[in-house]
């Protein structure tokens, strides 16, 4: 068991003897491993279920541990023990999702600093991808961000390789089941069906490499409709459940009047621009109609 700063250590499942929390004053423990420990007395605890596999996902929890960490140290003489099996991954993720938001700093200086106390740590590297994305979302999870959904999306495919029962919170509302609102709404050409709304869009970087399927030889220039993003890359609306369910690819089609809208791809598809987008739910740009709601202002009525 290491001290990372005042009141905050870092250390393994065989730091978890009655006596070396004792000999710590550890007041609060934080286990982030795939067993839960035994009772440790009436010390506060709180137990994260994690593999230190890349299929996990860390990130969805990392408020809820940093807060039970921040709330243990406003305690006075609060002692506070992060671990995990073997100290190195796990629990030295969380720790480095802790000094990031309290001391508002990025990954790579968070993990020095963490280095410089335990050289022996080594988080994974998709749980390094997961604390850049905190990072990229101002330290706090942010469940309407398009890089967050995202990434959510990709972690269905590791969670649910079969891909049924699928959690319902992984699909949009559907607009019909909602009332007014103020979102862009994008609309069926043909029957003016609503089908998502702008908050459902994934917006990504453009791409900057040959357009692999593009039917045109790589010598010559490619057009600038080659070059744009023809499609919607979206979230899952909760109308395309059931064509999605046991299928990895397929077309999405309108469910009103059954017309061609895009094609989903679980395992991504390539964008007009070369950008690969994983997994790929996209709607034709061409086969939808985007309905702004204007706002206008009151308006006086003037007799000559």
């Amino acid at each position: 068991m290491l001290t990372v700063q005042a009141g905050l250590f870092i250390g393994t499942a065989a730091d978890l003897s009655p006596e070396r929390l004792s000999d710590c004053a550890i007041s609060h423990v934080l286990t982030v491993d795939s067993q839960e420990p035994p009772p440790l007395g009436d010390r506060q605890a709180m137990f994260v279920r994690a593999l230190d596999e890349p299929s996990t996902d860390l990130l969805s929890l990392l408020d809820e541990c940093v807060s039970f960490v921040q709330e243990a140290l406003t305690t006075a003489g609060a002692g506070v023990l992060v671990n995990c099996h073997a100290g190195v991954s796990r629990s030295a993720a969380v720790v480095t999702a802790f000094i990031m938001k309290t001391d508002n700093l990025t990954f790579e200086e968070a993990y020095d600093k963490l280095q410089a106390v335990k050289p022996d740590v080594k988080i994974n590297d998709e749980f390094v991808k997961q604390l850049k994305l905190y990072e990229a979302m101002g330290c706090s999870v942010d469940s309407t961000s398009a890089d967050y959904k995202q990434y959510r999306l990709q972690k269905v495919i590791d969670k649910y390789p079969e891909l049924q029962n699928l959690p319902q919170e992984l699909f949009a509302l559907d607009p019909m089941s909602l009332g007014k609102t103020d979102d862009i709404l994008y609309r069926c050409r043909k029957c003016r069906r609503s089908l998502f709304r702008g908050s459902s869009i994934l917006n990504h970087v453009p791409g900057t490499g040959p357009i692999t399927f593009a039917r045109k030889r790589l010598t010559q220039t490619p057009r600038e409709d080659q070059t744009k993003c023809t499609s919607y890359f979206i979230e899952p609306v909760q109308w395309m459940e059931p064509a999605l369910l046991g299928v990895l690819d397929g077309q999405l089609l309108c469910p009103k009047c059954k017309s061609k809208l895009g094609s989903f791809n679980w395992y991504g598809d390539q964008c007009s621009c070369a950008r690969w987008v994983t997994p790929a739910f996209q709607i034709h740009k061409n086969r939808v109609d985007e309905m702004k709601h204007l706002k206008f202002s009151s308006v006086r009525n003037v007799s000559s």
